[in-house]
């Protein structure tokens, strides 16, 4: 069986990039300080139970857009967190910054994905 993970990851990230076809608006940080993510409803419900469960109690919009608010989470730690649900990729640097990874935890862990959490607080 041959195995093509890495292609499937950069088009899968691709797919976070590309502004068509997105039916979920995720604004992060708290105003003036946010930024709006475009997403796909049906990747972050297979990708995380927190998703899971939020998403089935929004309404869409007349556009069919449904809109999340994480005005708690850091734009940092979401573009990570986003990035790792779409590719299954994390890229930290080498001499990360300690509090950095440790707020990284607690953010994927609320989001319950545990192999993330788990792979973070083994390194």
């Amino acid at each position: 069986m041959a195995k093509f993970f890495e292609k499937l990851s950069k088009d899968c990230l691709e797919l976070l990039d590309d502004k068509e076809d997105f039916n979920l608006i995720i604004n992060v940080g708290d105003s003036p300080n946010n930024k709006i993510f475009q997403a796909h409803t049906n990747i972050l419900r297979y990708r995380s139970l927190y998703f899971r469960n939020e998403l089935a109690n929004i309404n869409k919009d007349k556009n069919n857009i449904k809109t999340i608010n994480l005005k708690h989470i850091s734009i940092q730690h979401f573009e990570i967190i986003i990035r790792y649900i779409y590719g299954g990729v994390v890229l930290l640097e080498e001499e990360q910054d300690e509090s950095l990874i440790f707020e990284l935890i607690l953010v994927a862990s609320e989001f319950h994905l545990d192999e993330l959490t788990n792979t973070l607080k083994h390194n």
